[in-house]
């Protein structure tokens, strides 16, 4: 078994692909018109044939208090991993991305959390060797 789709809520389905693939550097991999959304995801492009990222609409009742929540607590909804954080953090930096937590080493793991402006916190990791 393994993990082919991930889901994540976005507010705004095109302004998500934008910053998802103009500012992150992932890749469109579908974008299906499905009535008033689309089925719209994005892979890795070092795996584009590997999990797909589903930029899902935020648009379910549940989704607002549970983001919220998240975003209030300062939890990351989901985790990229990335081969140096310190040089990605730099990275989009310079590109206008706004850091919540810089990079921080957690044991074995740094990791740094950025907003991603679709209404989620996201975290990018690494382990150290």
């Amino acid at each position: 078994m393994i993990i082919n789709l991930a889901s994540l809520f976005v507010d705004d389905q095109r302004a998500a692909l934008r910053f998802y693939t103009e500012v992150l550097g992932f890749v469109q991999k579908h974008d299906i018109p499905m009535g008033e959304f689309s089925w719209l995801t994005v892979v890795s492009p070092e795996r584009p044939d590997g999990t797909e990222l589903v930029l899902e609409p935020a648009n379910h009742p549940a989704v607002g208090p549970f983001r919220a929540a998240l975003m209030e607590d300062g939890i990351p909804f989901t985790s990229f991993a990335v081969d140096d954080v310190h040089k990605e953090y730099e990275r989009l930096r310079a590109l206008g991305v706004v850091f919540t937590q810089e990079p921080t080493e957690m044991g074995p793991v740094t990791v740094a959390t950025f907003d991603d402006t679709c209404g989620n916190l996201i975290q990018i990791a690494h382990q150290s060797a």
